[in-house]
């Protein structure tokens, strides 16, 4: 059994989280600039066994397709056709940010460690993955 890897996709930058080999336990893996992406993921992948992608798909309130999906959707092209073999599922992030930021604050972080941009997105990849998990566990997807 491989891990499965989930993104949350910024513009500049992306949070990575990964799994287990059991699939059971979401980690934080590291924030990528967005540009290294698709070469962090190969470089993953030559070294590490991934069963899948989950990514964080941008939604509104009224859920549908956010103005960031339109950055998105090029990427999840490119995915896809560097890894046609991989199964590629998209999860709601509505709200993962403040999440994160919310676990930053419970978890006792201090102010000027929440300020790091990228602890934001590597966090939210982490819920993502996990939200992805609990629907998984749950038979809901």
């Amino acid at each position: 059994m491989g891990r499965i890897l989930a993104i949350d996709y910024g513009r500049k930058r992306s949070g990575v989280a990964v799994t287990d080999p059991m699939q059971m336990i979401a980690n934080g893996l590291q924030t990528i600039p967005t540009h290294e992406l698709l070469a962090f993921l190969k470089q993953y992948l030559a070294k590490e066994k991934v069963d899948a992608f989950v990514i964080g798909m941008p939604k509104t309130l009224q859920n549908e397709a956010s103005e960031s999906q339109k950055y998105l959707k090029p990427f999840l092209g490119n995915l896809k056709k560097e890894f046609p073999e991989m199964k590629v599922y998209e999860i709601d992030e509505r709200f993962t940010s403040s999440m994160a930021l919310q676990t930053m604050i419970d978890g006792g972080m201090k102010k000027k460690d929440r300020q790091v941009k990228g602890t934001v997105d590597t966090i939210s990849a982490t819920i993502i993955l996990q939200s992805y998990l609990e629907q998984k566990n749950n038979n809901v997807l």
